[in-house]
C-alpha cells in the first residue's frame, strides 16, 4: 500500500492575505512535501514497512539506525501534513475554552506560551520544528532538529511550526523571527490544536 500526500486543507493562494504566497505552497507542498512521499514509497517498496501505518513506520524506524532514511522521509511526510493543518486563513490570535484554560494553567499565561514557543522556533539551529505538545497531561513547548518529531518520543503533538528555511524564505527571506510572529498573529489554527488536545 503506497503512502499518499494528503491534500492541502486550503487553496495555494488562501494565505496570501496573511503573509504566505501561493508560490510558497507551490514549492513547499508541491515539491518538498511531495518528494518526501515519493522517497518514502521507494524506500519501503517490497518491505514489511510498506504495510504499516505512517505513525508505525516513524516509531519503528526511529529506533533502528539502519532505517534513518526511512525515518527522515516518513517523519517529514507526517510533519508537513500536521503543519498544513496547523495553519488557516485569518487564524492566529488567542485560543478559547478548554485549550485557553490549559495553556494558562501550564504556562502561566498565553503571553508566556507565545514567548516560549517563539524562542524555541527562533533558536532551533538550522533545520527543524517548534512544537506545542501534551506530555503525559502537561502542555510543553519543545523543538526538534531535522525530521524528528514528538511522535518518535511518545509525546502528543498539538501544534507545529516548520522552521526549515524553505518554509519561509520566499515570504520572509532570512527573517525567521518575522515568520514566527506572523504565524502566531495570523495563521495558527487554534481549532485544530483544540481538537488535538481533546483527543490527547
Amino acid at each position: 500500500m503506497a503512502f499518499t500526500q494528503a491534500p492541502l486543507p486550503f487553496d495555494f493562494n488562501a494565505l496570501e492575505p496573511y503573509g504566505m504566497k501561493a508560490e510558497t505552497f507551490e514549492y513547499h507542498y508541491g515539491k518538498h512535501h511531495k518528494a518526501y512521499v515519493d522517497n518514502l514509497n521507494k524506500l519501503v517498496e517490497g518491505k514489511d514497512l510498506a504495510n504499516k501505518s505512517l505513525e508505525e513506520v516513524i516509531q519503528i524506524s526511529f529506533k533502528d539506525p539502519s532505517l534513518t532514511g526511512v525515518f527522515n522521509n516518513a517523519a517529514q511526510v507526517w510533519n508537513h501534513t500536521f503543519f498544513w493543518n496547523s495553519l488557516k486563513p485569518a487564524g492566529g490570535g488567542t485560543p478559547s475554552g478548554d485549550l485557553a484554560a490549559k495553556i494558562n494553567k501550564d504556562f502561566g499565561s498565553f503571553d508566556k506560551f507565545k514567548e516560549e514557543f517563539s524562542s524555541a522556533a527562533a533558536t532551533q539551529f538550522g533545520s527543524g520544528w517548534a512544537w506545542l505538545i501534551d506530555d503525559h497531561g502537561t502542555l510543553k513547548v519543545t523543538k526538534t532538529p531535522n525530521a524528528e518529531n514528538p511522535l518518535a518520543h511518545g509525546q502528543k503533538a498539538l501544534l507545529t511550526l516548520d522552521v526549515w528555511e524553505h518554509a519561509y524564505y520566499i515570504d520572509f527571506r532570512n527573517a525567521r523571527p518575522g515568520f514566527i510572529k506572523n504565524f502566531l498573529d495570523q495563521l495558527v489554527n487554534w481549532d485544530f490544536v483544540a481538537e488535538n488536545l481533546a483527543k490527547a
